[in-house]
């Protein structure tokens, strides 16, 4: 049982939590773009390289970078949506799809030209991990990761409950010509979910960095286990979101125990071949998700 907690259930949360701020990102642009972002992955990586970048720069902890991580890659997104995505807004949503792929595809030859693509590290060295009940053993980064993505949830939720402009994003999710109509400046709306979206998407980024390795893959790398994540909760619904990626994040590590002898349930490489499984499950038996009512 120690061992199932140590290896399997404790890293099922933090994987979890990181996919669930990826997926709040995706079911936003969703809810509110009305289309599938599939460059959200490279915003990802993009905002993970800048914060390594700044790393080098001040030598400062990941964490107290973050905020001005966030800053730089808001910026380079919405330039992005400046450029290329709000001339093609009246477009069929299929025109969108295909756009944010070909976006996908530029950013991530921007990284790799700019920085390279060998593997890199946010925090060199190894944690010692905290042994607890002499037996259970936590990694600190693994609850600095928890407890963060615990805040920036709490903080997602203020905005979209408490803020002038989370209850314009819930109205023109809800409906968006009513909402243009009744003199919600749905310009700012979108504007404010693209910076939301790619916040979350790099301090997503940064946590799995934190946990594991920087490379230029690895937005794409976890790209179907946000989609699955979002799919699960109900696409368009942040809360969901956060449910999906916490048993997305679960069913993958707890995919690879031995719940038979020795031998795992499934190879470790199989991994994402369980978000997928559930993803499609979800999609045949409950195409709304776990969560009906309002998107927001």
């Amino acid at each position: 049982m120690i061992d199932f907690i140590n290896f399997h259930l404790i890293p099922g949360i933090v994987l979890g939590s990181i996919y669930a701020l990826g997926a709040i990102g995706i079911t936003l642009t969703f809810g509110i773009l009305r289309f599938a972002n599939f460059a959200h992955g490279e915003i990802m990586t993009f905002g993970v390289y800048v914060t390594l970048t700044l790393i080098w720069l001040t030598g400062f902890h990941p964490l107290a970078l973050l905020p001005l991580a966030m800053a730089v890659t808001s910026l380079f997104v919405l330039g992005i949506d400046r450029v290329f995505y709000k001339p093609l807004r009246a477009s069929p949503t299929i025109i969108l799809v295909m756009a944010s792929f070909g976006m996908m595809l530029m950013v991530r030859s921007v990284i790799q030209f700019g920085w390279g693509v060998q593997l890199q590290s946010l925090q060199p060295g190894i944690q010692r991990p905290w042994v607890l009940l002499d037996a259970l053993r936590i990694s600190p980064k693994h609850v600095m990761i928890v407890i963060s993505a615990l805040v920036l949830m709490m903080a997602v939720h203020y905005l979209l409950t408490r803020t002038k402009i989370g209850k314009a994003m819930r109205a023109t999710s809800d409906n968006p010509e009513l909402a243009a109509l009744t003199g919600i400046d749905t310009e700012q709306v979108i504007r404010a979910t693209w910076i939301m979206g790619a916040s979350l998407a790099v301090a997503a980024g940064v946590f799995l960095g934190l946990d594991t390795h920087v490379e230029t893959m690895m937005g794409f790398k976890l790209l179907l286990p946000m989609f699955a994540a979002a799919i699960l909760g109900g696409i368009g619904k942040p809360y969901g979101a956060v449910a999906g990626g916490l048993v997305i994040g679960i069913a993958e590590e707890l995919s690879a125990y031995p719940w038979i002898g020795t031998v795992p349930l499934l190879p470790p490489g199989y991994k994402a071949g369980v978000a997928f499984a559930i993803m499609v499950a979800m999609l045949i038996w409950r195409p709304q998700g776990l969560f009906r009512g309002r998107q927001f």
